[in-house]
């Protein structure tokens, strides 16, 4: 696995080169199953994977139900799980923390909410909870600036069969909320670049990425579309990037991520090997270790909700890190 992905390319052309990054097949390798599927919602769904300052990793439950883990700590090394959080209301689909305050904050999706927990779970405190320009948020994923400042991808569907998606910036004391894009189709994943210079978001039911260009205030100076994923059945999940500036795609419908660098190349395919693929339908996001290029990748479907580890093609940062 970390063979494959590490060979260096020095002795490729530039045709060759690309032929063999549109060829590449990295498999994961499994950690541990940290939960099955739930008799109350019907299902699983890993989300959030985000390492701590001890180096345990933080997994989100999206559908776990009241009174079991919807936050999981994780030891890697010692291939345990623990109870980090629950309670008896949210839905999270993500985790990050913030470079502001230091506290993980979650995205309730189900509610419209924001909340915060203190590094070590507890103090739970709600966030933001507010209409943004009129409307209830569907809070998906999350990325902070270096100042502490929030980028969610709302994920909102159709209306009378127009989009509704939108891209929100909610300033880090939570008091001004600002829609930087909006129309979007099932809004999802949501990723700073390398150079905090501009926004990566997935639209799920487009399998559609595009880029945000920032202007110095947070806004945006420049919208386009920077890639397609021809899926299949599979949907553009959540975003990871390293310090390489590459794209780790995740995919609802498929365990696998599609790894693209900065200019849209598609650079490798991350996915679960063949025998152990059965009863698994997504693979939604990686975290990076920083500094490091060890990867973690959350993986769910019927056989359960699944921990699998790679080796990334660069090493990780604040944005391969939780969101």
């Amino acid at each position: 696995m970390a063979g494959v992905l590490g060979q260096h390319r020095d002795g490729l052309d530039s045709a060759g080169d690309a032929t063999a990054a549109a060829g590449r097949t990295v498999h994961a390798q499994e950690v541990m199953r940290l939960t099955q599927v739930h008799q109350e919602t019907g299902m699983t769904l890993l989300e959030g994977p985000v390492l701590d300052e001890d180096g345990d990793l933080l997994v989100v439950d999206v559908t776990a139900p009241g009174g079991e883990p919807k936050v999981m700590r994780v030891d890697v090394e010692e291939k345990t799980s623990e109870e980090f959080h629950t309670d008896g209301r949210g839905a999270y689909t993500s985790a990050q923390f913030s470079p502001y305050d230091g506290r993980l904050y979650l995205t309730d999706y189900a509610h419209g909410e924001i909340v915060s927990l203190a590094p070590d779970g507890g103090d739970p405190r709600t966030f933001f909870s507010r209409k943004v320009a009129g409307a209830r948020m569907n809070p998906d994923d999350i990325a902070f600036d270096e100042e502490g400042n929030l980028y969610v991808s709302d994920s909102r569907g159709l209306t009378e069969g127009k989009a509704r998606g939108r891209v929100v910036r909610i300033d880090r004391d939570g008091r001004k909320a600002t829609v930087l894009a909006d129309e979007l189709a099932a809004t999802n994943g949501i990723s700073l670049d390398e150079d905090h210079r501009g926004l990566w978001i997935s639209e799920l039911t487009q399998n559609r990425v595009s880029y945000l260009l920032l202007d110095r205030e947070g806004g945006v100076a420049s919208r386009h579309t920077a890639l397609r994923y021809d899926g299949g059945v599979a949907q553009t999940d959540s975003i990871a990037v390293d310090a390489d500036g590459n794209l780790y795609q995740g995919l609802h419908g498929r365990p696998a991520m599609a790894v693209f660098d900065r200019y849209g190349e598609r650079l490798a395919t991350v996915e679960v090997p063949a025998d152990a693929a059965e009863g698994l339908e997504s693979a939604t996001n990686a975290a990076i270790t920083p500094g490091g290029t060890t990867a973690y990748m959350t993986v769910s479907g019927p056989s359960g909700g699944y921990l699998y580890t790679f080796e990334a093609l660069g090493e990780g940062i604040r944005q391969s890190n939780g969101g």
